[in-house]
């Protein structure tokens, strides 16, 4: 079975999935340049934090295979695209895989203006680096997902697990496999699966338009829940674990995610259910101490006031006040553990935060 693709790429072109129109329809739109990478991204034609990282990245490098001459030397070419990517960071300002993108991006336009001799060599380069973004990215979601079935295999007796994720985490929301929705597919290939629960995800649904999608299309047993059905759920002891995936990590491992994200996480404490986050080290923001520090980004009324994310008939009062925030933290003491591409991250005995710090030190140290 072909897997889903959000992202089509190949040099010179770039085509998103149009995910507002799922699971109804599936068509695709052509992303030019990096004007149209940042609408594409700021009005949901894709999200995700890891896929909005790798579109905003390829949107540029699209830009600059099909432009005219550049007339300009090294530095001025590496000027330009610094301001590009700053411009795309601005199209959702709490997804830090974006903001992580751009700092490393930023860095080898900077060191190949240092030794260029000609503008489109820094454009060559940073045409390779973004490509290689999203060959990482599929390589990165399956170690994800090796690392936290073998983990939560090892931490329950069932033979057979029912796990509850929120919003979308999958091959829509990644360059492929997924993040949360990766350990649920690695999960169903070790036969350990015995359902996946979806949350609808309002109010844009990604749980019932897109989630649902791909667990149909991928043939895993799953059920489609309201997010307000999620306690009593957990309640009847049909859930062994929650996996959500993660916007941004702060270094103590509070963690911003899809709204409802906390919600999930209170009731998983109260009725005994691990709660885990799944997420590449691309979603870490060391240099935030903890969730308070998270910019949460707030979303059009319409989205509440309007069917279809804003874009359907009035189903609200007119004049009512909104209030929309896209994402909510959930704290690090509510959290059993963080799946990334280079294992799971624990807290010492007795202790409600992570070492982060130390895990990333450690990954990096080689040992």
């Amino acid at each position: 079975m072909a897997s889903l693709q959000s992202i089509r790429y190949h040099r010179g072109s770039l085509h998103l999935l149009d995910q507002r129109k799922l699971p109804l329809e599936s068509s695709y739109l052509n992303i030019p340049d990096a004007v149209h990478g940042w609408h594409a991204i700021r009005d949901m034609v894709v999200r995700g934090a890891p896929a909005i990282a790798i579109a905003a990245a390829l949107s540029l490098a699209v830009q600059l295979s099909n432009q005219q001459q550049f007339n300009g030397t090294p530095k001025d070419a590496a000027s330009f695209l610094i301001n590009k990517l700053q411009y795309l960071v601005s199209s959702r300002p709490t997804a830090v895989n974006l903001s992580d993108a751009v700092t490393k991006l930023t860095q080898i336009v900077t060191n190949s203006a240092a030794t260029a001799t000609h503008a489109n060599q820094v454009f060559q380069a940073y045409i390779e680096a973004a490509e290689i973004m999203l060959e990482d990215d599929v390589a990165s979601n399956k170690a994800i997902g090796s690392y936290g079935s073998s983990f939560i295999q090892n931490q329950t007796n069932n033979k057979l697990l029912s796990v509850l994720t929120h919003c979308n985490t999958g091959s829509l929301a990644t360059a492929g496999y997924g993040t949360a929705l990766g350990v649920i597919r690695a999960l169903h290939a070790d036969g350990v699966l015995q359902n996946a629960y979806c949350t609808e995800t309002r109010p844009f649904n990604q749980g019932s338009r897109l989630t649902a999608f791909e667990l149909v299309h991928d043939k895993i047993p799953g059920t489609l829940i309201a997010d307000s059905a999620a306690a009593a759920l957990m309640k009847t002891g049909r859930v062994h674990a929650v996996i959500v995936g993660a916007d941004r990590v702060a270094a103590n491992g509070d963690t911003a995610n899809k709204i409802g994200t906390y919600s999930l996480a209170l009731s998983a404490k109260h009725h005994g259910v691990s709660f885990f986050v799944a997420a590449p080290l691309t979603s870490v923001d060391l240099s935030l101490s903890c969730g308070d520090e998270i910019v949460i980004e707030e979303r059009s009324a319409k989205e509440l006031v309007n069917t279809h994310g804003g874009l359907g008939e009035q189903i609200a009062a007119s004049g009512i006040s909104v209030w929309n925030p896209a994402f909510d933290v959930t704290p690090a003491h509510l959290i059993s553990g963080i799946i990334t591409e280079k294992g799971v991250i624990t807290k010492a005995a007795g202790n409600d935060l992570f070492d982060i710090k130390g895990f990333v030190r450690k990954t990096m140290s080689g040992n």
